[in-house]
């Protein structure tokens, strides 16, 4: 059995904290969402009550008021970080507004208590420059897909002085908020939700400059191809089922391609043997190629439970 999350504080009641209010609430767990600005509150209950009860209409949560009934507002930090187990640190993105939360919310806790930023591209190393050590080791970065009530990934970025209790902490508490944990293993700066995505992102752009397509048409190869494939596997498995022989293969027959593509946008990163060959190697770990034709059947049904063939809609 998953641990009940214990009473978190979320500091900031912009979009991201409320939804994050949520996720924790859903739970069960006492949440204290901290904002010091009194006219944040309205709105913000407005979008807590706006959710809820998008998520009751879809099926998602049976009783709203239950989760409403555990989140409660205070402009007060000290009555937010009274009795905290965890924080959710979800301040503007600016270095100037979340170190010295940060170091207040670390100060005002107890030694074991996990002080997690939203930050979505600064690293923690950053966050925790000139701050003591014993409160430094506290302080990770946990960094949601937006909206996090909903998406259910988070990447969890140590510093260098993170304390590793405090990493697998903060783990085993957005696991049994029902999140799904990602392990970011060094500080690089938009970590790999924003990386992955700032990619694509650079591509689109360069696509519409060059008159390849318009910006609909961009979007629609990713929400009616990409998209739609990447809900279901990620872009490794994509590569090791698109290709029999898997992953090795694919790199051998499209390798020559992609790099061709990376070097006309001025990005020189072969894929090299030895890189190829790591990849190969955790991919077979994880599917064997004796499995390989019942996993490619296993991807094409979650895609027909996605949309079946026949519909056109």
């Amino acid at each position: 059995m998953p641990e009940q999350s214990p009473p978190v504080a979320v500091l900031g009641a912009g979009s991201i904290g409320v939804s994050f209010a949520i996720l924790f609430a859903r739970k069960g767990s006492p949440v204290t969402l901290y904002d010091p600005v009194t006219t944040a509150h309205e709105r913000a209950r407005a979008e807590l009550a706006q959710r809820l009860a998008q998520l009751h209409a879809y099926g998602r949560l049976p009783d709203p008021q239950a989760v409403s009934d555990c989140v409660r507002f205070t402009t007060e930090l000290p009555d937010a970080l009274s009795g905290a187990g965890f924080v959710q640190e979800c301040a503007p993105e600016r270095l100037e507004l979340k170190r010295p939360l940060l170091h207040d919310a670390a100060s005002h806790t107890a030694d074991d208590v996990p002080i997690a930023s939203s930050s979505s591209a600064i690293v923690p190393g950053e966050l925790v420059k000139d701050m003591p050590a014993g409160l430094a080791e506290r302080v990770l970065v946990g960094h949601p897909g937006n909206p996090p009530a909903l998406l259910p990934v988070i990447e969890v970025v140590p510093s260098t002085v993170t304390a590793p209790a405090v990493t697998d902490r903060a783990m085993s508490v957005y696991r049994s908020a029902g999140l799904r944990p990602v392990l970011v293993r060094r500080e690089v700066e938009g970590f790999i939700f924003n990386r992955l995505q700032g990619a694509l992102l650079r591509e689109a752009y360069c696509l519409l400059r060059d008159g390849v397509a318009d910006v609909d048409d961009i979007d629609e190869v990713v929400r009616s191809g990409l998209g739609r494939r990447w809900s279901v596997i990620g872009p490794f498995e994509t590569a090791d089922l698109n290709t029999r022989g898997g992953l090795q293969s694919h790199a051998e027959k499209l390798g020559p391609a992609y790099a061709r593509m990376g070097a006309e946008r001025g990005q020189h990163d072969p894929w090299t043997a030895d890189l190829v060959a790591e990849a190969t190697a955790q991919r077979r770990r994880l599917l064997p190629l004796a499995d390989w034709d019942a996993r490619v059947r296993w991807r094409d049904e979650q895609l027909m439970r996605l949309q079946p063939i026949w519909d056109d809609a």
